[in-house]
């Protein structure tokens, strides 16, 4: 099994992996270029996130040889769930859900309601949207909660 508890050494490429997802995925949405590319650093993602023990011990990553992607779960949910640009399509998020479903026994989590590649890929893996959305702060954007 290639997926394993994140530690402190995995940092440097689990922002890595959070910075370049958010850049390919969220800038073409949200269009704002000081956040894309100013205020999302590696470095200070990690700093005001990531280095967290509460959060550190909530991330699981691939890896298998070097870290390719990971997940954060809270209790039954999967919050974050990225897989490195480099890496995509070659079933490496796959392994990941199944591993969640499975293993922690996740049934839901929030993704961008316009996000089509993502909500795709989790209705590939049993979830579907409910009605439930929530406002993106200090935008026109919502999320949609996905439920198994």
């Amino acid at each position: 099994m290639n997926i394993r508890k994140a530690s402190r050494e995995d940092l440097s490429r689990i922002g890595e992996i959070y910075v370049f997802n958010n850049r390919a995925n969220y800038y073409p949405v949200f269009k704002d270029k000081i956040y894309s590319f100013s205020k999302l650093q590696v470095i200070s993602i990690i700093d005001e996130y990531f280095k967290f023990d509460e959060v550190l011990e909530s991330i699981y990553v691939f890896d298998d040889g070097l870290v390719s992607a990971f997940m954060e779960i809270k209790e039954t949910e999967i919050c974050k769930l990225y897989v490195d640009p480099f890496f995509q399509n070659s079933g490496i998020g796959s392994e990941l859900i199944e591993f969640a479903i499975k293993e922690l026994k996740t049934n839901h989590l929030w993704v961008l309601q316009e996000n089509d590649k993502a909500i795709s890929f989790y209705q590939k893996h049993g979830f579907h949207l409910t009605n439930t959305t929530m406002d993106i702060e200090n935008t026109n954007k919502k999320i949609v909660e996905m439920k198994r």
